[in-house]
């Protein structure tokens, strides 16, 4: 019989928006910074584990299995076994959905999994018209041979394209991510004002949140090599509103597009762990759980409207776990963008959409907005790739333990038509 898999701890870093050349922080660098203090306060040793696994989408060449070079810095063993998992923006929940898969069926019973992402770091790209001129010029003999290579340079040659870019363009569509949003919003009848107005609360919960001290016990402070520190998300604007937002011109589809820096998710170096246990570790080291992982769903689609993933994929716990959209009392959707969020909400309440799409009686209905990211999103903390559906669910269960609401659900769209879900309950 499939083992009850237990959430018992975790924690993140702050969320650092992405400035002007690289961050602080590389993506292994932000797994040891909230990962330290995590290990510290558990009453069994760093080795107790029986392996872990991060997920990181922009590995940088000096960190190969970021996993496992985050193992090591924090002192795991050089017996532990640690892997990377990348599935896009679902990477940190793959990592936790793999984790919950290998305790359930008793293969492990301690995993620490997290995700790590250093968006800032991403790599220049050399166009291959300019690679290949730099492998004629190497790969010429003589130097007469190199001096006649070396002299076909044309300057496009030396213009580099950032990675994160092409990263961000779905090769398949040729539709960048935030064109699959305006997809999505013009298909749901989705407005300009409706996104600023979305986007405008998720900045002020997220601004409530830490004026009243609820991440305190979620977000450690990290420490750079300079002596610097940072302890909190600083990508929030406290005080923006529909109407300023409303000013910023459209970023994807000039112009009558709906999407724009203002309702984006934000470009944003972070790490989340969280700790998964058997019952019988529960038991052996007397852990506190505070939440319990029911069901997993992950889901695709066409991916020119990937930003419809959260509902495919969500939709399905519902119906293999026999319950409604109002059944859930809390929702953690990722804000890749303002307009994709309400895209998903006014999908739930399409009957047409319902019916034929998901194989529904009839409309799933309406999901209520003040259970819906209740501490803000990634509009307002922003969206480290492979680390935001481990900050999700970690999210999710302390803001259900804060609210003392029972099941949750936390579920995010995948660049590349996917989403992923997960059902949890508090203990």
């Amino acid at each position: 019989m499939a083992r009850p898999v237990y959430i018992v701890d975790g924690s993140r870093t702050p969320f650092l928006k992405a400035r002007s050349g690289p961050g602080p922080f590389t993506p292994v660098d932000l797994a040891v910074q909230c990962g330290r203090p995590l290990l510290a306060r558990q009453p069994f040793a760093p080795d107790a584990f029986d392996q872990v696994i991060l997920g990181c989408v922009n590995v940088i060449a000096d960190e190969m299995n970021p996993a496992r070079v985050a193992a090591l810095r924090l002192g795991m063993g050089e017996k532990m076994v640690a892997f990377t998992v990348q599935i896009n923006c679902g990477s940190g929940m793959q990592s936790i959905d793999t984790a919950y898969r290998y305790i359930r069926e008793g293969v492990s019973d301690l995993i620490l999994a997290g995700g790590a992402e250093a968006l800032s770091h991403a790599p220049l790209v050399w166009p291959q018209q300019g690679v290949r001129w730099f492998a004629g010029v190497a790969g010429a003999k003589g130097i007469g041979a190199k001096i006649m290579a070396a002299l076909k340079v044309k300057p496009s040659y030396f213009k580099p394209i950032i990675g994160l870019e092409r990263g961000l363009t779905d090769p398949i569509t040729e539709l960048n991510m935030g064109q699959t949003a305006e997809v999505v919003g013009h298909l749901f009848g989705v407005t300009r004002a409706q996104s600023d107005a979305y986007a405008a609360e998720s900045h002020k919960r997220l601004a409530k949140a830490q004026s009243e001290g609820w991440l305190k016990g979620e977000v450690e402070a990290a420490f750079a090599r300079d002596g610097k520190f940072y302890d909190h998300d600083d990508g929030v604007r406290p005080d923006s509103t529909p109407e300023s937002l409303s000013k910023l011109k459209p970023v994807f589809e000039r112009p009558w597009g709906k999407v724009t820096a203002g309702n984006s998710s934000q470009i944003t170096d972070g790490a989340s762990w969280v700790i998964l246990a058997s019952e019988e570790v529960v038991a052996k080291h007397g852990l506190t759980p505070k939440a319990v992982i029911l069901d997993s769903q992950w889901s695709a689609l066409d991916p020119g409207i990937m930003g419809l993933g959260p509902v495919l994929s969500a939709t399905e716990l519902l119906k293999r776990n026999e319950l409604t959209l109002s059944d859930i009392e809390t929702w953690e959707l990722n804000e890749a963008f303002a307009t994709q969020v309400l895209g998903c909400l006014a999908a739930w309440n399409d009957e047409k959409f319902c019916k034929e799409i998901l194989g529904l009686d009839g409309a799933a209905g309406e999901l209520d907005q003040g259970k819906l990211n209740v501490d803000g999103g990634a509009i307002s903390l922003g969206h480290p790739v492979g680390c935001s559906g481990n900050r999700i669910v970690l999210h999710l269960v302390n803001a259900m333990k804060r609210l003392g609401t029972r099941r949750g659900i936390a579920t995010e769209c995948i660049g590349g038509g996917q989403g992923g879900a997960m059902l949890i309950e508090t203990v």
